[in-house]
């Protein structure tokens, strides 16, 4: 089912960096899809299809991730440098007004698009996106050692060859914090989110090295960045959060106060879009009706 009708694709070079596009086609007005840390637009591809018969829905693989070309670099990882490789996809295009959605660091990125396109973006959905005040994120992640953001930590430890997809998808499925996603995700995930090597094996598409990057806390241009980027915004926004969450629930009370919108809670956790999509579905349409 989840081949029945595979998304096109694409790529550009954005300052210097190759950067791909997936696009399943469909009817209506653009909806651009961003994906969180470490993931990739493939991850979308049973949400996208869900989606076809009121957009045409495209997914962009941010800088260092899925098949966009590698980056490890941090001072080339800012949400900054990916909002402007998604606006250079979609100046390819041709695509002039579109709708946003982005999940964690996609949310990141999509609130700097928003900003830097006004006049393009109809709307915006933010769904736990990372974006926080100076001060939010220091009480959150200054107090460990050295510094340094434990998810980055996390990451840099995260195994990156496995046999096959079949054991990948196995792993992941039995264990937090993917184990709460739903099947389709998972196994899109992992289709997209991996590449064969010449032995036969699979490797993770982003290399753990861009995940840590990404999570660090040394970055001017990157939640902090994107949450002073909340009040450029003139596009219609809607703020969701997991109840579940692991994340400071404050710091989306604070990105719906700055915009002046209601925030809508959702059962689940951080990945609650992607645990349900009956429910993602209903929740993505009702916030671009």
């Amino acid at each position: 089912m989840l081949r029945a009708l595979e998304p096109g694709t694409g790529s550009i070079e954005s300052e210097g960096l190759g950067i791909v596009w997936l696009d399943w086609g469909g009817d209506g007005d653009p909806l651009v899809l961003l994906h969180p840390n470490g993931f990739c637009a493939g991850m979308y591809h049973p949400l996208a299809l869900r989606l076809r018969d009121a957009h045409r829905v495209l997914g962009i693989d941010l800088r260092g991730h899925g098949a966009s070309q590698l980056v490890t670099d941090p001072a080339l990882l800012g949400n900054d440098a990916m909002a402007r490789d998604v606006l250079a996809v979609l100046d390819h295009l041709g695509v002039d007004r579109f709708d946003l959605l982005g999940v964690s660091l996609g949310g990141g990125v999509g609130i700097v698009v928003a900003a830097d396109a006004g006049d393009r973006v109809g709307s915006l959905v933010l769904a736990e996106a990372i974006a926080a005040s100076p001060e939010a994120r220091e009480d959150r992640y200054f107090d460990f050692v050295d510094g340094e953001h434990p998810l980055a930590i996390g990451a840099r430890r995260r195994r990156s060859v496995w046999a096959d997809r079949a054991t990948v998808e196995a792993s992941y499925g039995g264990r937090p914090p993917l184990d709460v996603l739903d099947p389709e995700v998972l196994s899109a995930y992992v289709r997209w989110g991996f590449v064969d090597r010449d032995d036969g094996q699979v490797e993770l598409a982003c290399d753990p090295q861009t995940e840590a990057g990404i999570f660090g806390t040394e970055r001017p241009n990157g939640p902090v960045h994107s949450y002073e980027r909340l009040a450029d915004l003139r596009c219609r926004t809607t703020v969701l959060h997991g109840i579940d969450t692991d994340l400071p629930a404050d710091w989306f009370a604070t990105q719906a106060e700055v915009l002046g919108v209601e925030l809508q809670v959702i059962d689940g956790g951080h990945f609650f879009l992607f645990e349900d999509l009956d429910r993602a579905e209903a929740l993505i349409r009702s916030a671009l009706a």
